[in-house]
């Protein structure tokens, strides 16, 4: 039985950790569904879900609330492309050097239930119970950052995560990514896991809503468009893989009982933060689409 808030295993994209090396299970033939985040299971980017609080925390004004909110338009009706994501990443990696981790965990933490679960797809809170109730084990890969993305897998009841890790040195992001779960890599993560869990890919299940994911689509033996954008859409129908669309946002504790959510004017701060990296996105589409 699906249950919230349970244990969730970071998986480390498959490299050697230490003395640690992956080494094959034992027992093949297991079964896992892959989940990308960002409007698949939630219904934004989960890098711009933020930017609401930090206006109320007085951290960001009006004009760049409505900035960061056409850069979600943007994304949500167009997607982002490689050359969007890449500019993205190299924003963002730049801008959390000098972050103290426990302190954006925390804050993570405490803002976690208000900003994410109202976001979550019914649809896809429906999947998670039918691949569990199946024995299936469920995995969220994105390029999202892994203190993003590991609580709301453990929110999810996830199993696994496989998320972007930024270089940490003295407790604090130092600006570099040690591992960027992106595109081709996301297939690789998954490949490798399979080879540790002993997954069978021709029997596992894959759902992402991005041309960027086909390869981590491609990967395993049912792949699902959700949402596509207009590129994987096509591949969708030339490539006759099933397309979904999921378009009922609801509360996850109108599904399962979830504590109380815990704002603080530290979380309001961060998640506006991560609001700037929208407005930056959006300032760039907008004079793409000018020129």
């Amino acid at each position: 039985m699906w249950t919230p808030g349970g244990p969730v295993h970071t998986y480390d994209g498959g490299m050697e950790t230490g003395d640690r090396a992956v080494r094959p299970h034992p027992g093949r033939g297991r079964t896992a569904a892959f989940f990308d985040l960002d409007k698949t299971i939630i219904a934004k980017s989960s890098t711009m879900a933020f930017t609401k609080p930090f206006q109320a925390g007085g951290l960001i004004s009006r004009r760049h609330v409505l900035r960061s909110a056409y850069a979600q338009f943007v994304y949500v009706t167009g997607g982002a492309d490689h050359d969007q994501m890449e500019k993205m990443r190299a924003f963002m990696s730049a801008l959390c050097a000098g972050w103290d981790v426990a302190t954006v965990k925390e804050i993570v933490a405490e803002t976690l239930h208000t900003i994410v679960d109202p976001l979550v797809y019914d649809e896809a809170v429906s999947l998670i119970e039918g691949h569990h109730a199946q024995g299936h084990d469920v995995v969220i890969v994105s390029t999202s950052g892994v203190e993003l993305v590991e609580p709301i897998g453990e929110m999810l009841g996830a199993d696994d995560v496989i998320a972007t890790r930024l270089e940490v040195v003295d407790g604090r992001f130092t600006g570099e990514i040690d591992y960027y779960a992106y595109a081709e890599e996301k297939a690789e993560a998954i490949r490798r896991l399979a080879e540790e869990r002993g997954y069978d890919l021709a029997g596992c299940f894959a759902y992402s809503d991005s041309i960027t994911d086909e390869p981590m689509l491609a990967a395993v033996g049912h792949p699902h468009a959700v949402n596509p954008d207009r590129e994987l859409r096509r591949v969708a129908v030339s490539r006759d893989w099933p397309v979904l669309v999921f378009t009922k946002p609801v509360a996850l504790r109108s599904r399962v009982p979830l504590p109380p959510a815990k704002p603080t004017l530290a979380a309001l701060a961060v998640g506006g933060v991560v609001a700037v990296g929208g407005v930056l996105w959006a300032s760039a589409r907008k004079r793409r689409i000018g020129a």
